[in-house]
């Protein structure tokens, strides 16, 4: 495992995953890709913020993730919107079928990254917040950061 150098990159993270919704649990599965979008996300140009994911006759698909046509690609680039297929182990495809047909569940994802040289992507079950909870999140925040700032004035002196 001695690689020297770190084995995940961090390409996109979707922030606002976390905001809007409970996340119940966490999945990796694999992108299929062409060429020049490995080249294009390895450069870091990819954007997950409005993108979902669908499971459609048995293969999951995320659909609104933007992967920026790479510059020297000319004729070999992809619509940059196109869906991509997702690759997850069978059984795991049923267990979140079964799941996100349950009221008020979806699918979302939630980070992309290159762990040993493959692009994956983060998963997640995840439950729709309401407003209320929305505003508590935020109060619980806001808290910590005073508490956080307190402290630190605390300590100055």
């Amino acid at each position: 495992m001695g690689k020297g150098k770190e084995a995940q990159k961090l390409v996109a993270n979707n922030k606002k995953a976390y905001h809007d919704y409970f996340i119940d649990e966490t999945y990796e599965a694999g992108i299929a890709l062409h060429g020049t979008e490995v080249k294009s996300m390895r450069m870091g140009k990819c954007s997950i913020k409005e993108s979902f994911i669908r499971i459609e006759n048995g293969e999951v698909f995320v659909y609104g993730m933007h992967v920026s046509p790479y510059e020297k690609g000319n004729i070999f680039n992809k619509d940059p919107l196109r869906p991509k297929k997702l690759l997850l182990h069978r059984y795991e495809i049923n267990k979140l079928s079964g799941k996100a047909a349950q009221k008020g569940y979806t699918l979302v994802p939630l980070q992309v990254y290159f762990r040993d040289g493959k692009a994956k992507v983060e998963v997640g079950l995840a439950r729709g917040k309401k407003l209320y909870d929305k505003r508590q999140d935020i109060a619980k925040k806001d808290q910590r950061r005073e508490a956080e700032k307190e402290f630190k004035i605390k300590n100055l002196y």
